[in-house]
């Protein structure tokens, strides 16, 4: 028994298809048994088309725009506080006085 390899779809693919049932007026089932996709995947489709069609569907390993900013500021945030810890160690040590 092979394992199936897991089918790719690209983003204008996935806009089509979703235009199908949204704007054409055709079932989910319908589509879904045209094309050979579970319905599940075309509902998930249709609603993360719904929530942001602009920026739906970004591919794999890329990142919403809001989404890449909330990761740059967390990173930008902890190399911030590492420079605080560094300079307060830097200070502790630099104000101790010799007797």
């Amino acid at each position: 028994m092979g394992l199936r390899e897991r089918r790719k779809y690209d983003r204008e693919f996935k806009i089509e298809t979703v235009r199908l049932i949204t704007e054409g007026g055709r079932k989910v089932s319908e589509i879904a048994r045209d094309f050979g996709i579970h319905e599940a995947v075309l509902r998930r489709w249709k609603q993360q088309y719904g929530e942001d069609a602009l920026h739906a569907f970004p591919g794999k390993g890329n990142l919403k725009p809001a989404d890449a900013e909330y990761r740059r500021l967390l990173k930008e945030n902890a190399d911030l506080k590492e420079e605080r810890d560094i300079l307060k160690k830097a200070l502790a040590i630099f104000s101790k006085h010799p007797k």
